[in-house]
């Protein structure tokens, strides 16, 4: 007779006995938040599974936000004051008993509390949105509006009697002061970063190749707070390029959670690969519940910003939808428009200034005080550029000697000692000033204010296919190369610069390059 087979079930198929019933455990599921997780009878957490409450913020993040805090409540103070100072004078509706006055006493007293917490409830405190980009600021904005709409509809609903003069200065101006103070504070920020102070703690998972990548941009722009301090890898091995960064491996992709634990890490940063994906990356973010650590997910399409990349859900599914750029169309007339404005505008104000510079460089070497060359524009179009001359006449011939001590990108030559540059040109590169006259070929139409840099015909002759996307757009008086470093910058990078504007321009995007641009031309950081 053969032997009975016996079935042995795993264990969290069991039968477990409990008093005169009998019953399947149900099985344990490892991700589900540890709040959640399965107790006895007696109301314990299980053994090892006890529920930890997430890991604090960082206090210098803590700190950020309270001052945040803080100084929206005294913009929304100083707005009232100011807003009762102009609508009255300086006299007392506030010390009288009338209605109005009493409306105008009680709106001071609450404008601080109601704007801080109607900016809470637009989430303008979260760290996430604090320091970097512009989502804080359109947070404020609108908090500022819905505040305008509450105060409206509360005054008419109660039949306040409520200063409309003193509404229309106190709501703006605490408005305004608010941005300021926001400005300022990230101002302050992005300087004690610039130190390497008050950064965000990262673990990257992903190839060794594409941690390394990541890790030299973030190194690159110190503002957004990102410190790489360890990355996690397929297979858990090092490579001599994570190793020449200082980037130590902790672990396999499997292991990023206790990474992140032993670390102590604010950021998990997860880069395309096939091993992450969707299942892994939804068990690691509930693997991730019980720290600090925010999950953020690089997409295999990189350098798309703004409004052109939005969630579409699709069957239960956030998919990405990528936007057309932008390369034709009413925004475009509207660009070319305030460009030739601007152009006529500056010229006729910087004319002074034109005229001492050109006596400057005659009177420094021999030869013209405009330097004429031919450029490349929009959809290949040659064009002639001027600029103030900053090189002796002759340079072209001198150029060859010199060959050897090329520190351009490849494409155009650049040479941070360059002896054909004279003493007055030298002055004019650092600021940037030898660039004016290209005002004259924004007032044309053969440039922008904004855009890629104006390339040699030789240059175009060496493109690429993806190169060749920078002609797509009128070259500019100053782009994202200008206010990233110049000529500081190699081939690659500049590269994905100039296609990064050309993919996401937008009025927005150029008025924060002009920004910018002050600030590099100021400093004369990478100009040689």
């Amino acid at each position: 007779m053969a032997a009975e087979e016996v079935r042995v079930l795993p264990a969290q198929q069991r039968r477990v006995i409990d008093g005169s019933s009998t019953r399947a455990a149900r099985p344990q599921d490892p991700f589900l938040p540890l709040s959640r997780r399965r107790t006895t009878s007696a109301g314990a957490p299980i053994a090892g599974l006890a529920a930890r409450p997430a890991a604090r913020r960082p206090a210098w993040q803590r700190e950020y936000v309270r001052t945040i805090v803080a100084t929206d409540a005294v913009a929304a103070l100083l707005g009232a004051l100011i807003g009762w100072a102009v609508r009255f004078g300086g006299a007392a509706p506030l010390h009288d008993n009338s209605l109005s006055g009493l409306s105008v006493a009680w709106t001071m007293i609450l404008l601080p509390p109601l704007w801080v917490g109607v900016t809470a409830l637009f989430r303008a405190y979260e760290p996430r949105f604090l320091a970097v980009g512009s989502e804080e600021y359109q947070r404020v904005l609108l908090a500022g509006t819905t505040i305008v709409a509450l105060v409206g509809t509360g005054s008419w609903a109660f039949q306040l009697d409520v200063a409309r003069g003193f509404v229309v200065v106190a709501l703006p101006v605490a408005g305004i002061l608010t941005i300021a103070a926001r400005m300022g504070a990230r101002w302050y920020l992005h300087t004690r970063r610039a130190a390497g102070r008050c950064m965000q703690a990262t673990v990257v998972a992903g190839h060794a190749r594409a941690v390394a990548a990541l890790a030299r941009q973030v190194r690159k722009q110190t503002d957004h707070g990102l410190r790489v301090d360890a990355a996690c890898t397929p297979d858990g091995r090092s490579t001599p390029e994570l190793e020449a960064l200082g980037i130590p491996v902790l672990g396999t992709l499997e292991e990023i959670a206790d990474v992140v634990r032993r670390t102590d890490a604010d950021v998990v940063a997860t880069l395309t690969c096939p091993e992450l994906d969707g299942p892994v990356l939804r068990r690691l973010g509930w693997e991730l519940e019980d720290t600090r650590a925010d999950l953020v997910v690089a997409p295999a399409l990189t350098d798309v910003v703004g409004p052109r990349v939005v969630i579409r859900p699709v069957s239960g599914l956030p998919l990405l939808h990528v936007d057309r750029p932008e390369l034709r169309g009413l925004r475009h007339v509207g660009k070319a428009t305030l460009d030739r404005g601007a152009a006529a505008l500056s010229l006729a104000l910087l004319s002074p200034l034109f005229l001492l510079i050109a006596v400057l460089i005659r009177c420094d070497s021999k030869g013209p005080a405009f330097f004429r060359q031919r450029r490349t524009g929009r959809d290949g179009v040659e064009f002639t550029m001027y600029k103030f001359r900053s090189m002796v006449t002759d340079a072209e011939k001198l150029l060859i000697d010199l060959r050897e001590d090329d520190d351009g990108n490849g494409l155009l030559f650049k040479m941070k000692r360059d002896p054909r540059i004279t003493r007055v040109g030298s002055a004019l590169r650092r600021y940037s000033l030898d660039e004016l006259p290209q005002l004259i070929n924004v007032l044309k139409g053969d440039m922008s204010l904004v855009g890629p840099r104006p390339p040699l015909p030789r240059e175009v002759a060496a493109y690429g296919s993806d190169l060749r996307r920078r002609l797509l757009v009128k070259p500019g008086l100053t782009g994202l190369w200008q206010v990233s470093g110049r000529s500081d910058l190699d081939l690659d990078e500049s590269t994905r610069l100039d296609l990064q504007y050309v993919e996401n321009w937008s009025p927005a995007f150029d008025a924060v390059i002009l920004a910018k641009t002050a600030r590099a031309v100021l400093t004369g950081r990478g100009a040689y």
